[in-house]
Parts: structure tokens; C-alpha cells; sequence
């Protein structure tokens, strides 16, 4: 399975942006997905992670109630709704792939992973 995930970029603050991940060599019904970030000069952090089935997203608690987490079977891609951004949101956005049902919240459950695509976000 192969991730690309785009969608970063410079927003200000208060503003928006979707991330995508998109996938190919497998199709996104198989897999939990999370996605996860890593700021500058910080360790990489949980974001949101999104169950095969059923409503069992879970966000960090600092981005809760401003990302959404979604899915596209048709499009085979993931993606991250940001909204209300902060400067402490500037970081490098990755997602991840991993088998099995748990939705994870620790990166090293994951067997997939995307290239990161950067979110910078100006105050």
C-alpha cells in the first residue's frame, strides 16, 4: 500500500485547510487510519484516527471539535478537515494505514505511511 498525503500549505491564523491521503494498492475499507504530526523540534504526535467501521473517531485533545476526520471510498482517499487554525498547528502532517480493527492512537501501531505534507500556520 502506497499514501500520498497533500493538501498543506501557509494559511493564517484562524483559517483553513484539508489534507488529503490518498491510496493506492489497497483500498482504504481495510484499514484504520490516523493521521499524525510532528512540529518543529517535537516529537511526532497523535492527531485523529478514524476506525474501518463504525463511529469510533477519536481526536487529540487539542484539536478536537475543529478537525474532522472523513473517508471517500470512490476517490480511495482520507481526509483532514482543519479548521480554526492556530500557530501551534504549524507542523508536518502524516497519515497512516494499519490492519486489524483497534484504532490505534500510537504511531508505531501503523505499517503504512505517506510522504507528510506541511501545514504552516502564520499568526
Amino acid at each position: 500500500v502506497q499514501l500520498q498525503a497533500f493538501g498543506g500549505g501557509l494559511v493564517q491564523v484562524g483559517g483553513s485547510l484539508r489534507l488529503s491521503c490518498a491510496a493506492s494498492g489497497g483500498t482504504i475499507s481495510s484499514y484504520v487510519v490516523g493521521w499524525f504530526r510532528r512540529a518543529p523540534g517535537k516529537e511526532r504526535e497523535f492527531v485523529a484516527v478514524t476506525p474501518r467501521r463504525g463511529d469510533g473517531t477519536v481526536y487529540a485533545d487539542s484539536v478536537k471539535g475543529r478537525f474532522a476526520i472523513s473517508r471517500d471510498s470512490a476517490e480511495n482517499t482520507v481526509y483532514l478537515q482543519m479548521n480554526s487554525l492556530k500557530p501551534e498547528n504549524t507542523a508536518v502532517y502524516f497519515c497512516a494505514f494499519r490492519g486489524g480493527e483497534y484504532p490505534s492512537t500510537q504511531a508505531y501501531g501503523y505499517d503504512y505511511w505517506g510522504q507528510g505534507t506541511l501545514v504552516t500556520v502564520s499568526s
